[in-house]
């Protein structure tokens, strides 16, 4: 009996040079996005997200009910870092509602929303 062992090469997550196939949030930028989400489920205003990745864009979509388009999009564009800034929040047509260098900044954007609410 021959053991026959079958190689399945797997593509690497950092291909040309250390450049990442996909972009994602960083583990600190994830937190911050998931502690302005709580905020917003705990006021009753945002019930579901999804996340999504690709080569050029990161992209944190939030939805009022699971069946709609998201109503914001936060998004992390690495290739803009140094123009307009890597993150941005975007309105439910696309538009860009805040863009920024600084995560923390961006979601900002937010706090606006809460005051009204509890108002």
């Amino acid at each position: 009996m021959t053991d026959h062992s079958t190689i399945i090469p797997f593509n690497s997550a950092f291909q040309n040079k250390g450049a990442p196939s996909s972009i994602f949030f960083e583990r600190r930028e994830f937190e911050a996005i998931l502690n302005v989400y709580g905020k917003m489920v705990a006021s009753g205003h945002w019930k579901d997200y999804a996340i999504s990745a690709s080569k050029d864009v990161a992209t944190f979509a939030v939805f009022q009910k699971a069946s709609e388009r998201p109503i914001f999009r936060i998004t992390k564009t690495p290739a803009l870092k140094h123009k307009q800034g890597a993150f941005a929040i975007l309105n439910s047509q696309g538009l860009i509602l805040k863009r920024g260098q600084e995560l923390g900044m961006v979601l900002k954007y937010f706090d606006k929303k809460l005051i009204k609410l509890v108002q």
